[in-house]
């Protein structure tokens, strides 16, 4: 890249990377590695890398500079840049067939709590009203959703706002600062009261714990998982949003259902010790302690969501086909990323 093109476009640059930061370090917008943003700047498309966590975004260099005309190239010959370029976002197809100069993608916990309900595109109707904004069915990630966001453009060219179904939300515009401040507009919108869960029995979880590989979670609202009737309703139905599966190696919906108490301790390790959480009824909630930090900041988002889903919604769950799929492809992305240094040559 040209010292000329970096010189005039660091400011730009700069401004994304402040962006992202904000973004990432919101739990109710990003969890972990989730989320992306990209500017198009001349034929570059500089996107957050595969893996890497907008957060870290100001003290480490999660954008990578990729060839937009090859990117298109690729996308055209139905290829997912994903698959070509070794640190690619699993979302750069996406990101290069939007027109919009800054394009961001979050996995904000008020849009995907309305996201998950089977009448979602009415509601949002209501919410959204005046916005130019358009509804995309859950697809998988990837070049699938790049599609499918290309055929939501076609019927509205001048959509900046994307809802997508049981997934999250985009947000593109010509600077930082305009979706900054249409972000900010949606979410005012979207706002949703989480309910209220009753306290965690402390006294309990500690006797469980004590001297064992389970220990609390750091974040008190994961209690909600196991304390609020409602959530655990919501859950036992199946798997609401792809980030909820990396979990488990099966598609199955126990993990996500709440164990009898009493038990003790070395039922823990004879019935769920696979699992890396178990949520206790009436109980609680108690970790793995070797729980990765990417897997607890998912739980913290799981359970915001569905704190937020009314009790009577009708829930639009996802099939066994597309949680495995989803599956398969967020771990092969993820072991790539960590497998691969940061660079931008073709796979």
């Amino acid at each position: 890249m040209s010292g000329e093109f970096t010189n005039r476009h660091r400011g730009e640059l700069v401004q994304l990377k402040d962006l992202s930061a904000r973004i990432g370090g919101d739990p109710l917008l990003t969890q972990a590695s989730t989320g992306n943003t990209s500017i198009k700047l001349d034929d570059v498309l500089w996107i957050k890398a595969s893996g890497r966590w907008l957060a870290d975004a100001k003290h480490e260099d999660i954008l990578v500079p990729l060839d937009l005309r090859e990117v298109k190239r690729h996308i055209s010959q139905q290829v997912d840049p994903a698959e070509v370029y070794a640190c690619a976002s699993i979302e750069t197809a996406m990101h290069a067939v939007l027109p919009h100069p800054v394009v961001l993608h979050v996995h904000s916990v008020n849009t995907i709590a309305w996201a998950v309900r089977q009448d979602a595109r009415q509601q949002l109707q209501r919410q959204l009203d005046g916005l130019c904004w358009q509804w995309v069915p859950y697809v998988p990630s990837g070049l699938p959703l790049a599609q499918e966001i290309e055929r939501a453009l076609s019927a509205s060219v001048n959509a900046n706002v994307l809802v997508l179904g049981n997934h999250g939300l985009v947000i593109a515009g010509d600077s930082c600062e305009h979706v900054t401040h249409l972000l900010s507009q949606v979410e005012r919108r979207l706002a949703l009261r989480p309910r209220t869960a009753i306290l965690p029995d402390y006294h309990a979880l500690d006797g469980i714990t004590e001297g064992s590989s389970w220990a609390l979670p750091e974040d008190d609202g994961i209690h909600a998982l196991a304390m609020d009737l409602v959530s655990q309703a919501i859950l036992s139905g199946g798997i609401l949003f792809p980030c909820q599966s990396i979990f488990s190696n099966s598609t199955s919906r126990e993990m996500f259902q709440a164990v009898p108490w009493p038990f003790s301790i070395d039922q823990c390790g004879s019935l769920y010790g696979a699992r890396p959480f178990l949520m206790i009824e009436g109980r609680g909630v108690i970790v793995k302690k070797a729980m990765t930090s990417s897997q607890r900041a998912m739980m913290s988002g799981l359970a915001q969501v569905v704190q937020r889903i009314n009790s009577a919604a009708p829930i639009h769950y996802l099939s066994d086909e597309e949680v495995e799929y989803s599956r398969t492809i967020a771990t092969r992305y993820l072991e790539k990323a960590e497998a691969v240094p940061m660079d931008t040559s073709a796979a």
